[in-house]
């Protein structure tokens, strides 16, 4: 089965780092998400989450990535990366599904 989302090696790095501080139990999941908001209509949203009984659940070399199945739809063929340079540092969204996207990245319409 073809993975619904990819994820940079550098993104990775980074989540397994920040995992050892906010999920040392390894219990839970790394959330991807989107939500209504934001100044396109459409927001993404990343968290440590609980598994619930509809997620997908996808691996990434045993980082376990959560996508709820309303949100498939608009994080289907995204890239997920890690940006550190001097424009800015954090997690940034590569959708080709988006028409539109805001300024600071966070936000998109399809």
């Amino acid at each position: 089965m073809d993975q619904i989302i990819t994820i940079t090696d550098k993104a990775l790095e980074q989540i397994r780092t920040i995992s050892q501080n906010e999920n040392p139990n390894g219990n839970k999941g790394l959330r991807l998400a989107v939500t209504g908001g934001g100044c396109s209509g459409l927001s993404y949203k990343i968290e440590f989450s609980e598994f619930k009984e509809r997620d997908n659940v996808l691996d990434f070399s045993g980082i376990k990535i959560l996508i709820d199945p309303k949100s498939v739809i608009y994080l289907k063929g995204i890239s997920l990366d890690f940006k550190d340079g001097l424009n800015g540092k954090g997690f940034s969204f590569d959708n080709p599904n988006a028409k539109n996207t805001c300024g600071c990245g966070e936000s998109f319409t399809i």
